[in-house]
């Protein structure tokens, strides 16, 4: 894996309109800002259109939301791996619960960035799921259920229980693989709690792009780490 330090908090921007056009650039920038005051680690995953504008900015991680098995060539529409890699990403999510992949593509995708020098988060919904992904070797799985995404209860409280089976079936696995936890995160004690559960840091969304003061709230969240 290349040089991303844990505890991390990857922010996902999806494709809200708090991220459109320049507004991408302004986030990444905020998240920046509270990665140097406090030296936590903190990821950006841009939309797409702003990868390159965004990774020739700034100095934190910039990953994609999502890559494609695809080699380069006649491959209309598709982000590979060698096309992320060039925009200056350094990493990509895999499969998350808005673009889910079968599991072989999965697998090829994953291979396919680890010949491209690119760190990848396989997203999962349960403790088994996870552990067959873990099974193809990504960098890091991050486990969200999708019922809990984008709502206002944690996975912390509505279900701790996902976090420590999933970080227990990853480990019987691949020790060497670390586990993220996700849906509803949005507070410090979030956070806090995540890390207690196992987890090596969380993925999250809604609760940062679209607050109206997205550096206060992600101070607040990495407040403990």
């Amino acid at each position: 894996m290349t040089d991303l330090r844990t505890p991390a908090v990857i922010i996902n921007f999806k494709a809200y309109s708090e991220v459109e056009g320049d507004k991408a650039l302004r986030l990444a920038q905020a998240c920046q800002d509270v990665a140097g005051r406090t030296g936590v680690s903190i990821v950006v995953c841009p939309p797409a259109t702003s990868i390159a504008q965004i990774a020739g900015s700034v100095d934190i991680p910039v990953f994609a939301q999502h890559v494609d098995p695809f080699k380069p060539g006649a491959a209309t529409g598709r982000l590979t791996a060698q096309l992320i890699r060039g925009a200056g990403a350094t990493g990509t999510l895999v499969n998350h619960s808005e673009r889910r992949l079968k599991l072989a593509d999965i697998g090829a995708a994953v291979d396919m960035c680890r010949a491209n020098q690119l760190v990848t988060v396989v997203c999962t919904d349960t403790s088994a799921t996870s552990a067959a992904a873990a099974s193809l070797k990504p960098d890091l799985i991050a486990v969200e259920p999708p019922e809990l995404i984008g709502g206002d209860v944690s996975v912390t409280d509505a279900q701790p229980e996902v976090i420590e089976r999933t970080v227990a079936a990853v480990k019987r696995v691949d020790d060497g693989i670390k586990v993220l936890c996700g849906a509803g995160i949005k507070t410090g004690r979030d956070v806090k709690r995540a890390i207690e559960l196992g987890a090596a840091g969380v993925l999250l969304a809604s609760g940062v792009v679209k607050a109206s003061d997205p550096a206060s709230v992600l101070e607040d969240l990495v407040q403990f780490l």
